[in-house]
């Protein structure tokens, strides 16, 4: 074993993961049959692990121990179940030393295809998917759907609970149904590589662990479905950008764009494979899918010894027909980018510029990233250091973010005057803690979109506008009327009403739903067919008034239950709580008040805790209705 030091056990648990969690998922999926509850023990030997190696030290083959502890964790949970038998099997399995080791690799490809099984919806496949065979966070999986990190948790809690429901099999699809389950998984395959390709977070470039477990699953996937031009049209294109890693950075760890890169440093065993690919890909007939048009736009790179010689007439014409046939709003942005190369930066910018009220790129570095790089060619210098400065804000990658802020330094001239940072900033310091909490969000969001340094002379009510409507243009009237809020007071403080005046109030959508009725909580919470977790859920919900997940978080020794409230006084309640919470307790001096069935230490979901109270009502309760007090 080797003992971590500092922070760096939780990068080395963060690399064990990515590298292994799909493994120690698909093995006890297996063993459960609950795609769902395999996670959910999987990141219980992630505890484990985050508990024990500091004392311990990081085991030589830390897959392994994760592997082992969490189907010590499955076992404890069939024999729970009382399932005696299945258990004593299971137990068998997991400790005895088979004659034949495993296919991981086949457990792996068995889990891909359930993630991806045809009962999820499309966004619900990419994310459990990413979760589960790539170990990414819901952020990290965010940023690759330019989605919130909130609605990807979504998505995954409700994509498993969907498996579960349907009884979907951890089996390989039959040859009839095969084919249609190819495109998800070639996609999500992308997306775990894009990953390792362009890491979202943290202080590297590059993944090489998911680049790696991309270029396996497609090579499987090729060897499994041979005649399907997509599937090798995705190896050829992984294999030619994997080709290009040891070139896309440089000594200190920043990135080097592909036009400035050496490409006697490209790997010519990852271009003999890609080309090897895509000309089978050819000889199948492919030519028109997304996958083969991407790898034939690689081809082209590869082919040119020194960038100078890129056709990069061929690749905005290959990038034309990509365009049409996956209208995306990344493949639009990259096209912008060949069209600047082969037909001018004028032409180039002209494609951004009808990109920047897309939500889907609001928080997209990549977007100011290619306008300062056309600005710059146009000469418009300023413009092109306000955007890289603003492309560096939004990056959360710190070898991304180094590049742009040199770049951004290196066309800076001294301002003239106050910035809009400078202006922004203020107007808080004059207002109360309360407003200048109330008023940051929208603020920070001006800036990240407008640039800090921008001249406040240079900003129009349209740029505003165009602004707040790509942040909260499809969010409650609520939520945008609060924001519009915000700016008039900017405005008016400043003395520029023009800035709002592209914001108009919008009337409430809903109104909202009601409270639930006090009988009718009365009633459920005396239903003995009711399990008593969920009663005293409910009831300490309805009588405390309190938000729902801190009435989750809180454990037994937060409660002082002689005076009917925790001991900060958040939280209160009174005499049917009190006996539920008696009942459920049954003598526990710790752990969490509302916990789920695996363990003493497992605290019930959100997602969990409303699933049931809908569940269980046939959708009648939620828990926001349940704590609106009286």
């Amino acid at each position: 074993m080797t003992s971590p030091r500092g922070g760096g056990l939780h990068a080395q648990v963060d690399a064990v993961w990515k590298l292994e969690s799909a493994r120690v998922v698909a093995a006890l999926t297996r063993m459960v049959h609950d795609v769902g509850l395999a996670e959910e023990l999987a990141q219980d030997a992630l505890v484990a692990a985050l508990e024990q190696w500091p004392a311990d030290g990081v085991p030589a083959n830390p897959g392994a121990w994760l592997t082992a502890v969490a189907k010590r964790r499955a076992v404890d949970h069939l024999r729970r179940a009382e399932r005696a038998e299945r258990a004593h099997d299971a137990a068998a399995h997991a400790d005895a030393v088979p004659a034949a080791e495993p296919d991981d690799e086949a457990d792996v490809l068995r889990l891909m295809f359930l993630s991806c099984h045809p009962v999820l919806p499309t966004e619900g496949r990419l994310a459990l998917t990413l979760r589960l065979l790539g170990g990414l966070s819901a952020d990290e999986i965010a940023r690759a759907f330019l989605v919130d990190g909130t609605t990807v948790a979504r998505r995954i809690a409700d994509a498993k609970r969907t498996l579960a429901e349907a009884g979907a099999a951890f089996a390989m699809p039959g040859r009839e149904e095969l084919a249609a389950r190819l495109s998800s998984v070639l996609e999500v395959v992308y997306l775990v590589f894009n990953e390792g390709y362009a890491a979202t977070s943290g202080q590297d470039l590059l993944r090489g662990d998911l680049c790696g477990q991309a270029l396996r699953l497609g090579h499987r996937l090729a060897a499994l479905a041979p005649s399907e031009p997509e599937v090798h049209g995705l190896v050829a294109l992984m294999e030619l950008q994997a080709s290009r890693a040891a070139a896309r950075t440089a000594a200190d760890g920043t990135p080097v764009p592909l036009h400035e890169q050496d490409r006697g440093r490209w790997d010519p065993v990852h271009v003999r494979r890609g080309f090897t690919a895509m000309l089978r890909a050819r000889d199948l007939g492919g030519g028109g899918g997304p996958y083969v048009l991407q790898a034939a736009i690689a081809v082209c790179h590869a082919q040119a010894r020194r960038p100078e010689d890129t056709d990069w007439a061929a690749i905005a014409a290959l990038y034309d027909r990509l365009a049409a046939a996956w209208p995306t709003p990344v493949v639009a942005l990259n096209r912008a980018v060949a069209v600047g190369r082969a037909r001018g930066p004028a032409e180039g910018l002209a494609l951004v510029d009808a990109l920047r009220d897309d939500p889907r790129l609001r928080d997209y570095h990549l977007l100011p990233v290619v306008r300062a790089d056309l600005l710059a060619r146009l000469g418009r210098a300023d413009e092109a250091r306000r955007e890289y400065a603003r492309a560096a804000a939004l990056t959360r990658n710190d070898a991304e973010r180094a590049l742009l802020d040199a770049r951004a330094a290196d066309l800076a001239v001294p301002p003239a005057g106050p910035t809009l940072a400078d202006l922004t900033a203020a107007f808080l310091a004059g207002l109360d803690d309360p407003a200048r909490r109330a008023y940051g969000q929208t603020v920070r969001r001006l800036l990240r979109g407008l640039g800090g340094d921008t001249p406040p002379a240079a900003v129009t009510g349209d740029d505003v506008a165009r602004v707040l409507t790509a942040a909260w243009g499809g969010a409650a009237a609520a939520t945008w009327n609060r924001h519009r809020a915000a700016v008039r007071s900017l405005a008016a403080w400043a003395d520029r009403p023009d800035l709002a005046a592209g914001l108009a109030r919008r009337a409430p959508d809903t109104v909202p739903a009601p409270p639930v009725d006090p009988a009718r909580v009365a009633a459920l919470c005396a239903d003995p067919a009711v399990p008593v977790r969920e009663r005293a859920l409910w009831s300490l919900l309805h009588e405390s008034g309190a938000p729902v997940r801190a009435v989750l978080a809180l454990d037994v020794v937060d409660l002082d239950r002689d005076d009917r409230a925790t001991h900060d006084g958040t939280v209160t309640w009174r005499s049917r709580t009190a006996r539920l919470l008696d009942e459920l307790l049954d003598g526990r001096e710790r752990g969490p008040v509302f916990r789920t069935d695996r363990g003493p230490r497992t605290r019930l979901s959100y997602e969990r805790a409303e699933y049931l109270a809908k569940r269980r009502t046939t959708g009648e309760l939620t828990l926001g209705r349940l704590r609106a007090r009286r």
